[in-house]
C-alpha cells in the first residue's frame, strides 16, 4: 500500500486484529482504534492504494447460469474512477445524497466506490420497495441522484423532484450509467471530506414503527467495521460469501467493508431461486473460506445432502436474527465446522459474537468484541449490571463508540432517547453469564409475562422451529382470564404438511416435551406471518391482532386443551 498517516494507522489496527484473531482475551486488552486523522475517505485512503496495481480478485459474481465474472482490486480502483467522473460531470459532489437502488452486479461496488470518491453521501436501497417508500426516501434523505437498472425505473415515475436519474441500461429521460465507460480512469482529487462528515445513510426495516433514518460517517462503517472483520475471521486472500440482499446493512458489512479491509475476495451467487445444492456447489468451486447467512438459508442447507464436504470453508457465521442450537449441531456434526452467531444494528458494526477459535456455548451469541463497550443496563433503575444477570444491551456512550451511528438524521426525539442515561439503547434484552457470554432473550417490546413467568418469544420459537412441520413461528402473548397471557404460537409450514388439527396437535406435542411447563405454548394458528421488506417478522401486528380478538376465539385457532389435559 501506498504510505499515508491515515493508511498506515488503519492497517496497523487491521493487522494487529488478524495477529490475534484466535487470542480473543488478547484482542480485547490491547486493541485500540485507529486514528486515521481529519479527513479520512475510505475509496482514497484505503481501497485505493491496497487495489492498485493488485491483480487478485476483489469481486466474483456467479450467476444463475453457471456463468461467472471477475474483477480485481485494480480493475475495481480503475473502474470505480470512471463512473465518479460521470458522477461529478453530472452534478454530483461533495455531501450530495445518492439513492443506489442496484443487486449483486459490478455497477453497485463501483457506484459505491465512485460516490464516495467524489464525497457523496450513500443511501443504498433495496429493489424491493415501491414508489411511495421511495418518495419517503427522497424526501427525508434529501437526495441528489438515483442510480438504478432500466427495469426499476418506472418505480420513480411518480416521485416528484428535481433529482438526476441515472440507470443501468436505456431509460428515455435517463442518463445511461454507460457513459461512464469514456471517462478517464486515472486517479481523482480527494474531495477532502471530514472524517466525521455523513458517508451512509440506512432506512431500519421498521418492525415496531416507521423506519428510522441512521446516519454513519467516514468512521463508523469504514474503519468500525475492523470489529465484523474480526467476528468474520477474515484474512488476505479469503474468499468471502454472504447471502444479504442489497440495499440493507448487513450487505455493506459483509460484502463491501469487512472483506476489504481484509483484503479478501467478495464472492456473489445470484439466484432465481434458492438451492441449497447449487449453492454448495459453488461454495465448492470457488473455494469460500469463509461464508455468512442468515438462519434460513442455514435451516435450508441442513436438509440438503451434507455429505459432500465443504470445500476450502473455515469459517461459518450465521447473522439477522438469533440461530437455533440445532442447527449448529447439524452442520457440526457433518462438517466439523461450528457456526459462529453475533448481533449488530444498522445503527451499529458487529456489536457482540462468537468470535474465531473460541468455545461456542449453545445459545449464546457470543462476547463483546474489541473496543467496543457493551453493557447490561437495568431498564427500571437505567443502572449498569457487573457481572451474571438479565438487561438492556447498551453502548457506554462515555468515550464515544467508534462502531456507532451519528445519529437518527432528522429525528431529535428518537436520538435522544436511544441515547438517555448516557448509553445507546438497543431495544433487545439479554442475559449474561459469568465468563461474559451474552444470550438474546428478546426485544424489550417482544418480551412478556404469562402467569408470572417471563417468557422470551426467541426460546420458544427456537423450539418450534425444530419441529419438521414448521417453516417460521413467532410467539407473541395472547390474552388469558386465568394466566392473563398464554403463549400463542403463529406457524407457517414447511411444503408437504397441511394446516390441520393433526398438525397442529403433533407441534403443540412437541413444544410440550421440549419445554418446561411454565413456557407451554398453550395457543397455535397456521398464518402468513407479516413481515418487514427486508424480511423480519412483524411481530408487533400479531400482537395487535390478539388484542383484537380478546373475547373470542379467532377461527383456525388450535389449543393445548382441546388435545391435553389443561395443566
Amino acid at each position: 500500500m501506498t504510505s499515508t498517516t491515515s493508511t498506515d494507522a488503519l492497517l496497523a489496527a487491521r493487522d494487529a486484529l488478524i495477529a490475534q484473531r484466535l487470542d480473543y482475551t488478547g484482542a480485547l486488552d490491547t486493541f485500540r482504534w485507529p486514528d486515521v486523522g481529519e479527513s479520512f475517505n475510505f475509496a482514497h485512503d484505503w481501497f485505493d492504494p491496497m487495489a492498485r496495481g493488485n491483480d487478485a480478485p476483489g469481486l466474483v459474481i456467479a450467476e444463475p447460469d453457471g456463468s461467472r465474472a471477475a474483477y480485481s482490486f485494480d480493475e475495481l480502483s480503475r473502474r470505480s474512477n470512471a463512473v465518479a467522473r460521470h458522477l461529478q460531470r453530472l452534478g454530483v459532489g461533495r455531501g450530495d445524497s445518492v439513492i443506489v437502488m442496484l443487486g449483486n452486479q459490478v455497477e453497485l461496488w463501483e457506484t459505491m466506490l465512485a460516490a464516495m470518491k467524489v464525497g457523496a453521501v450513500l443511501m443504498p436501497t433495496t429493489t424491493a420497495v415501491g414508489t411511495a417508500e421511495l418518495a419517503d426516501r427522497l424526501d427525508r434523505g434529501r437526495a441528489r441522484a438515483v442510480v438504478c437498472n432500466a427495469e426499476d425505473t418506472a418505480k420513480f415515475d411518480g416521485v416528484p423532484g428535481d433529482y438526476l436519474r441515472v440507470c443501468v441500461g436505456e431509460q428515455q429521460g435517463w442518463h445511461g450509467y454507460a457513459a461512464a465507460a469514456a471517462e478517464s480512469q486515472e486517479p481523482l482529487e480527494h474531495p477532502g471530506n471530514a472524517t466525521s462528515d455523513a458517508l451512509l445513510l440506512y432506512f431500519t426495516s421498521g418492525t415496531t414503527s416507521r423506519p428510522k433514518l441512521v446516519e454513519h460517517t467516514h468512521y463508523t462503517y469504514p474503519v468500525g467495521h475492523l470489529s465484523t472483520m474480526y467476528w468474520l475471521g477474515l484474512r488476505p486472500g479469503d474468499v468471502h460469501m454472504n447471502i444479504s440482499s442489497p440495499g440493507w446493512a448487513k450487505h455493506a458489512w459483509s460484502n463491501f467493508f469487512a472483506p476489504w479491509l481484509a483484503g479478501a475476495t467478495v464472492f456473489v451467487l445470484n439466484y432465481t431461486r434458492f438451492e441449497a445444492a447449487t449453492l454448495l456447489q459453488r461454495i465448492r468451486e470457488e473455494h469460500v473460506t469463509s461464508m455468512c447467512a442468515p438462519p434460513t438459508v442455514w435451516r435450508m442447507l441442513i436438509q440438503a445432502d451434507l455429505s459432500g464436504g465443504c470445500g476450502s470453508l473455515r469459517e461459518a457465521i450465521s447473522a439477522g436474527e438469533p440461530l437455533n442450537p440445532e442447527v449448529i449441531s447439524q452442520v457440526r456434526q457433518a462438517w466439523g465446522l461450528t457456526i459462529r452467531d453475533g448481533f449488530g444494528q444498522t445503527e451499529m458494526t458487529a456489536t457482540i459474537a462468537n468470535s474465531p477459535g473460541q468455545p461456542v456455548r449453545p445459545g449464546s451469541m457470543g462476547r463483546p468484541l474489541p473496543g467496543v463497550p457493551v453493557v447490561l443496563v437495568d431498564p427500571v433503575e437505567g443502572t449498569v449490571i457487573d457481572g451474571p444477570g438479565e438487561g438492556e444491551l447498551c453502548l457506554d456512550l462515555s468515550s464515544r463508540p467508534a462502531t456507532l451511528m451519528t445519529a437518527y438524521r432528522d429525528d431529535e426525539k428518537r436520538t435522544a432517547d436511544a441515547m438517555r442515561g448516557g448509553f445507546f439503547h438497543t431495544g433487545d434484552v439479554a442475559s449474561r453469564d459469568a465468563e461474559g457470554y451474552i444470550t438474546y432473550v428478546g426485544r424489550t417490546d417482544d418480551v412478556f409475562k404469562a402467569s408470572d413467568y417471563k417468557v422470551s418469544p426467541f426460546e420458544l420459537e427456537s423450539v418450534l422451529i425444530e419441529h419438521p412441520a414448521v417453516a417460521e413461528a413467532a410467539v407473541v402473548p395472547a390474552p388469558d382470564p386465568v394466566r392473563l397471557a398464554v403463549p400463542k404460537a403463529y406457524v407457517s409450514l414447511t411444503a408437504g404438511h397441511e394446516p390441520t388439527a393433526e398438525t397442529a396437535r403433533a407441534i403443540l406435542e412437541f413444544a410440550r416435551d421440549h419445554l418446561p411447563p411454565y413456557l407451554r405454548v398453550r395457543r397455535l394458528e397456521f398464518f402468513d406471518l407479516p413481515k418487514t421488506i427486508s424480511g423480519k417478522i412483524r411481530r408487533v401486528e400479531l400482537r395487535v391482532r390478539e388484542q383484537d380478538v380478546v373475547d373470542q376465539r379467532p377461527v383456525g385457532e388450535h389449543r393445548y386443551e382441546d388435545f391435553f389435559s389443561r395443566s
